[in-house]
């Protein structure tokens, strides 16, 4: 029986997912087959299109559960819409999800779903002055970050990044 909470249904999605975000690191989108992914995961095709239309279908889904995913790390800050700047969090997650978050950039997301970003810090360091532009610079920075972290298979501590990101983004002047 195929019911949507179905532990064999669980297990052949995760299967499929990890099959798929190993192809993605060596493959583009466009290249990876159903059939490649159905035997290296050892399941049937009706198992695939059970749960999914195509790779593209695929991807999306694994893009949101990713989104799921991380809104989870940061439930509370959800709930409360209030930033808790805990980006030790965050490392922490990235550290022990390396491939499903190197798959995610791979899918061609430029960064990271922030969660409610502190705007009332921004407005008291930077004077309440292109608060959408120190925003912009501020999540560009920390994505590129991340990036670079993945691409050197995470070897800092999550707590070697936070100290990064605190050190870049202490308020400085580089006209000093």
């Amino acid at each position: 029986m195929n019911i949507p909470n179905n532990k064999r249904k669980k297990e052949s999605i995760d299967t499929i997912e990890k099959v798929f975000a190993n192809l993605i690191q060596k493959k583009s989108l466009s290249e990876i087959s159903v059939t490649e992914i159905c035997k290296l995961s050892k399941l049937n095709r009706t198992t695939f299109y059970a749960n999914f239309l195509d790779v593209y279908d695929l991807a999306d889904k694994f893009r949101l559960r990713m989104e799921e995913q991380l809104k989870e790390v940061y439930k509370d800050e959800y709930e409360s819409r209030e930033s808790s700047n805990d980006f030790l969090k965050l490392f922490k997650h990235i550290k022990n999800n390396q491939l499903f978050y190197k798959t995610y950039f791979k899918l061609e997301t430029n960064s990271l779903p922030m969660y409610e970003y502190d705007i009332n810090l921004s407005k008291l360091l930077y004077n309440d002055e292109f608060i959408d532009y120190h925003i912009e610079f501020f999540k560009a920075g920390l994505n590129a970050i991340i990036k670079k972290w993945l691409d050197n298979d995470c070897k800092e501590t999550p707590e070697e990044i936070m100290h990064i990101i605190e050190t870049e983004y202490k308020n400085k002047s580089i006209f000093d």
